[in-house]
């Protein structure tokens, strides 16, 4: 029973140092220009909220913009994904074929290989395909995702095989199988890397940077850092916390209304 309360004693805890930053974004954000430098780095200021903060981001930055382009590289990026991680999820998790479990292995090393690695590979392989200075060129190198593979193959050899072999029985090809039968029972699996690939992708800085020079193709991450550098030149640090709880709001309200659909898919594909 102590060690019980000990474990949420921590995690409240824990809670709170999570979300004390979030905490002062979302006060600095609301607090009038006017307000000293004490109370800028307080949780608690003496002054009315103001939307003034949020209204001269908006204006400042061009944040239509930005969030089209991020919503449809995620969109786009989770797309492709979705096939691609389905189909090599059930191939590792249904056929048998040479070296299967040596492949597979192989194929999840490149989870332990630093992103900034790969960058200046990805930027001469966009370039070959004429790729560059668009958000194709920043989707191309995640239209495969190892972590997917992985999460995929778990979540298909969970499943029975019941309804599989019924509807080979009956004449359904592997194709039809996956996408009429596996795919739908495979939903809560789906969903959580949804979650996780959509979250990765929209927080995505250094390729993004490297991969786009034009202001037309820059995505949220992007367009705040260079919205920032400004800001800061005045000291306009309510704006500049405005400016980035627009760009984390949207996660952050995600993640809020489907965090027990995310814990229960990851609990179903046998990640605990």
């Amino acid at each position: 029973m102590k060690a019980s309360r000990v474990g949420v004693i921590l995690a409240a805890l824990a809670a709170i140092l999570w979300l004390a930053p979030f905490a002062w974004m979302g006060v600095a954000s609301a607090r009038p220009q006017v307000s000293g430098a004490l109370d800028l780095a307080s949780l608690f200021p003496s002054g009315p909220f103001s939307p003034d903060n949020y209204i001269e981001a908006w204006t400042s930055g061009h944040f239509p913009l930005w969030y089209a382009n991020t919503i449809l590289l995620c969109g786009g990026i989770l797309a492709v994904q979705t096939v691609t991680v389905s189909l090599a999820g059930y191939a590792f998790a249904r056929l048998q074929f040479p070296g299967r479990e040596t492949i597979f292995t192989l194929f999840l090393l490149q989870l332990l290989l630093p992103p900034a690695v790969l960058v200046v590979p990805n930027l001469v392989m966009i370039t070959k395909l004429g790729l560059f200075d668009s958000l194709a060129g920043v989707a191309a190198p995640y239209c495969a995702s190892a972590f997917g593979v992985f999460l995929m193959r778990q979540t298909f050899r969970a499943m029975p095989r019941d309804f599989e072999d019924a509807a080979m029985v009956d004449g359904a090809t592997r194709l039809q199988v996956i996408r009429h039968i596996l795919i739908p029972l495979a939903g809560p699996g789906l969903a959580a890397f949804a979650v996780v690939s959509v979250t990765s992708h929209w927080n995505e800085f250094l390729w993004p940077l490297m991969a786009v020079s034009s202001p037309r193709a820059q995505v949220l991450t992007v367009g705040l850092a260079s919205f920032t550098r400004g800001a800061e030149a005045g000291g306009e640090w309510g704006v500049i916390a405005a400016g980035t709880t627009l760009v984390a709001a949207p996660l952050l309200l995600g993640f809020l209304f489907f965090q027990r659909r995310f814990v229960s898919s990851l609990v179903f594909t046998g990640l605990k």
